[in-house]
Parts: structure tokens; sequence; C-alpha cells
């Protein structure tokens, strides 16, 4: 994704929470403290635990927007916020977004999965980072922290703190980087 591309997207973001009312859309679900990157940075290599405590990282959904959720038990905003990450998973997941909402908790998955069980989380899968790796990696400096990701792997834009990320602020931005992809599939290969 180009920097033109990215201009366009948050263009269409903001377009989005005007029509909603910026004030209502953007305000309301928190979603006005995303920080899209200027130009799309690659991620670095980053490793974690899927439900069978097997390695698995951000290559495994390749094709795909990631939406990336760093989060723990102990954290209270991110209890807070963790049922929208699971409403947007069944609203937009499948084959074009994921969300991946990895817990850095050092106490690895058993916590993280009774937390999951305790909030009612019925759509997303559990991943963890008992080593806490990821977020020294990917510089985030508190929790909860959301990354998004494009369909190659590239970081385009974050927001530190909770969001509403089933609001109408969210959706359309999220739908916007799953429309990008969309299009760049359709396009025939230059040659």
């Amino acid at each position: 994704m180009k920097r033109r591309d990215i201009l366009v997207l948050a263009s269409a973001f903001v377009a989005a929470g005007a029509a909603l009312g910026p004030s209502r859309a953007l305000a309301s679900d928190g979603i006005g403290k995303f920080s899209v990157l200027k130009e799309p940075k690659p991620a670095p290599k980053l490793e974690f635990l899927d439900a069978k405590e097997a390695k698995i990282g951000l290559e495994n959904f390749r094709g795909k927007v990631v939406v990336m959720n760093l989060w723990a038990t102990w954290c209270a905003p991110c209890r807070e916020e963790m049922p929208s990450l699971d409403r947007l998973q069944a609203r937009l997941g499948g084959p074009d977004m994921e969300v991946v909402a990895i817990s850095v908790d050092r106490a690895g998955l058993a916590k993280s999965r009774a937390f999951l069980d305790d909030i009612g989380a019925k759509s997303l899968a559990l991943y963890a980072d008992p080593s806490m790796k990821i977020s020294r990696l990917l510089g985030v400096p508190g929790l909860p922290v959301t990354i998004v990701f494009d369909r190659e792997g590239q970081e385009l834009g974050r927001l530190l703190g909770t969001a509403q990320w089933d609001g109408p602020g969210a959706v359309a931005l999220i739908r916007a980087f799953m429309a990008k992809g969309q299009s760049d599939k359709s396009q025939p290969a230059k040659t």
C-alpha cells in the first residue's frame, strides 16, 4: 500500500465519521485516536502461541487485514475493550480480516483462556505471548494497544488505549482497509 493509498483510506475514514456525525462516530467509539502511518511499515518477525501452544506468526494471516490487539488479564481497560473486538471478529472476520488478540500475560494460555471465557468471547481465537517479546518488538508503551496490518503484513496504523471496535467509526476504518486490499487483488498485474 502506497502513501497515496493510506491518505485515501484516512480520508474515507474521516468522511465516514463525518457522515455519522463527527462528534458521535469518532469520539463515542474512541477510534478518533487511531494514528494512520504516512507510509506502511514492515512488521518485525512476530511469534506467539496459538491455543494448542504451537508457535505461529503474522505470516500465518497473509492475505488478510489483521487487527492485532495486545492485552493482559490484569488490564482493566482490556477487559472493557475485549467484547467489542469479539463483536468485530463476529461481524467482519473471515477470509479478508482477522482480529488477532494476543494476551501478553506472563501466566500463559490457561489464564488467558479463562479470561476470554469469563467475558463471553465466542468469536476470538486464543493467542498468547507470555514472553511479552511482541510488545518490545512493536514498541508498545502500554496496554491495550491495537495495530492494524495490511494483507502483506505491513503496519498501517495503531491506537494506544481502548476503542469500541464494533462502533461505526471503527467498522468504517476496517472496511476501508479491507476494500483497499480487495481492489488490489482484482487489478491485473502490471507488465
